[in-house]
């Protein structure tokens, strides 16, 4: 499964931010959230919602092996026993979407907790399934 968001909806509210933190450090402080919404100024009005598409790379560039994919359901996670902050995951990620906060030596990164989906009022956020990648024989 991933997170996926439909940006058109969007009204910057940002509460989606604030119960990502919450739910992940006991605060309301959407610095610490694990999604973005990026102000698209100058058209008021305009948001785009960034958020992790569960793509591995942190994972494959991470040199302790701290971020593994979940059987369950695909999400990549991190160890934070295993972490070292070393950074290399949050300058690899393709979408700029994981980062470390000066309160955590761990990057911040999305588990697909999904508390964030039914306090969009807008449903800008929603999951999807995460298509196998098919190989092809040759």
């Amino acid at each position: 499964m991933k997170l996926v968001a439909d940006s058109k909806k969007c009204t910057g509210c940002r509460l989606c931010m604030s119960v990502c933190s919450l739910v992940h450090f006991d605060e309301a402080n959407p610095k610490k959230a694990a999604l973005y919404i990026d102000a698209k100024f100058p058209e008021p009005g305009t948001f785009h919602t960034r958020i992790c598409d569960q793509c591995g790379t942190c994972a494959s560039v991470c040199p302790e092996e701290a971020i593994t994919k979940r059987d369950e359901d695909g999400v990549y996670i991190i160890n934070a026993e295993k972490c070292t902050g070393c950074g290399e995951c949050v300058e690899a990620c393709p979408l700029n979407v994981m980062f470390v906060h000066e309160d955590s030596s761990v990057p911040i990164k999305c588990d697909l907790c999904k508390e964030c989906i039914p306090v969009c009022s807008t449903k800008v956020l929603s999951l999807k399934e995460i298509k196998a990648e098919v190989k092809s024989k040759k």
